[in-house]
């Protein structure tokens, strides 16, 4: 906080496209879709205009022991396109609020069941899944989430299928075989006990780390093996960014329980879901008397302006055959980035759609990070930004997520700017 009020702030007045423009009146790409967020640009006209007409109805009524239009439509939609299975929506507003859920949905789950003992989640090293603290619970960035640790309830951690940085092996068969077989250990001796696992198709606050093509599918058979449920947390990687639908369809799969936020409402206004299957559903339908009922609600739950404009988000996606495009300008995004895979400081490039993570090193041969305190994901972002892109660095990870209507051209003008920064900075390390 020191730093951030010595320095000057960029304070961001207007936008249009992929770009946002400073009060200043200084110009910038979004390189990272608002954190990840934007999907057709900034002030896109179907989407304002989804949210002008329904404020000509109503800006907001709860959700709690009624229904609304905007709402009862969304769900529909979002069944529609989730990997099948998935029958029933639960509403809230952040990717850590539909984690919250999905933890407390998993938990009592097996309360509701009868089944005694299975009360412990699976999680992954360097995993993020929210700043709330059942999310933070299931997290384990050291960095962000050390300080609270007497706050937070156990979960088991197994390291993440990372195939540049891994125990397993150097290859991506060798890393995929290792996990899993940790993963069955794991269930083997604690099955019993434990409730859910929750994963991340591509680890985003860790790193930008994809899984190995086939993980996920392996991982859902040993759930189900096991009796465990599978929660897939799709928040920052659900809604194209990938380049399908969601990040789970690489693999087939269809977990026990989604959660999906950012991109649902194209960058415009927090909504966040959590979605799971008829047989959890059912485990909480019961008379009243019983006291299966999930308590759990938000003021804002499913509230009709963001509800209205994740639907015409969503129609944006079937008009523009988003998803397919994504895929293919992701080949040639990758083109784009082979430079930068070049330079003498960069160890791992890594891609799955429109997500990339470039991780700096101090020994290329080694892999061996720069002192943290030489801060060269800072000083990188810092250079982008003066050469005219935004970005946020996961310490000595270089992220790029633009948004994904950002077409060919604008992806090479980014993508330049990316390679000169880096070049830039990690061949003078010595300038603090």
């Amino acid at each position: 906080m020191k730093e951030y009020l010595a320095d000057e702030p960029v304070i961001i007045e207007s936008g249009s496209g992929c770009r946002l423009r400073d009060v200043k009146g200084h110009e910038y790409w979004d390189g990272v879709s608002s954190v990840w967020l934007n999907v057709h640009g900034h002030r896109v006209p179907e989407l304002d205009a989804a949210i002008r007409r329904q404020l000509d109805y109503i800006a907001h009524s709860t959700l709690l022991g009624m229904a609304n239009v905007p709402a009862i439509l969304l769900a529909e939609k979002l069944i529609q396109i989730a990997p099948p299975g998935l029958a029933k929506v639960f509403y809230s507003d952040s990717g850590a609020e539909a984690v919250e859920i999905a933890l407390k949905m998993a938990f009592q789950y097996w309360k509701n069941r009868g089944v005694d003992g299975k009360t412990t989640f699976v999680t992954m090293r360097e995993a993020y899944h929210g700043d709330t603290v059942g999310a933070v619970s299931v997290g384990s960035i050291d960095l962000f989430h050390q300080v609270y640790s007497p706050l937070l309830f156990p979960s088991i951690k197994i390291p993440f299928p990372n195939v540049y940085r891994s125990p397993f092996g150097d290859t991506a068969e060798e890393v995929k075989n290792g996990s899993l077989k940790m993963v069955e250990e794991v269930f083997q001796q604690r099955g019993d006990e434990i409730a859910a696992m929750i994963v991340e198709p591509v680890q985003g606050a860790g790193g930008m780390i994809p899984m190995p093509a086939g993980y996920l599918r392996e991982l859902r058979r040993l759930c189900s093996a096991y009796d465990i449920l599978l929660i897939v947390d799709e928040v920052a990687t659900g809604f194209g960014r990938t380049g399908k639908m969601f990040a789970c369809e690489h693999d087939g799969v269809t977990p026990d329980i989604m959660t999906v936020a950012k991109g649902i409402t194209g960058g415009y206004l927090p909504i966040a879901a959590t979605l799971t299957t008829d047989t959890v559903y059912d485990a909480f339908y019961a008379d009243y008397d019983e006291l299966k009922t999930l308590y759990h609600g938000h003021s804002y739950t499913g509230n009709q302006l963001g509800c209205a404009v994740a639907l015409a988000n969503l129609e944006l996606f079937e008009q523009k055959k988003l998803v397919s495009e994504v895929e293919q300008k992701a080949k040639e995004l990758a083109v784009y980035l082979e430079p930068i895979r070049s330079l003498s400081h960069v160890g791992d490039v890594r891609q799955a759609g429109f997500m990339v993570g470039i991780e700096l090193v101090e020994d290329k041969a080694t892999k061996k990070p720069f002192p943290w305190q030489q801060r060269l994901g800072v000083r990188v972002c810092r250079r982008c930004r003066e050469l005219g892109m935004l970005l946020r660095p996961l310490t000595d990870v270089v992220v790029f997520m633009p948004p994904l209507s950002a077409t060919l051209q604008e992806l090479k003008e980014m993508t330049n700017i990316l390679y000169q920064a880096i070049a830039e900075v990690t061949e003078d390390t010595s300038v603090v």
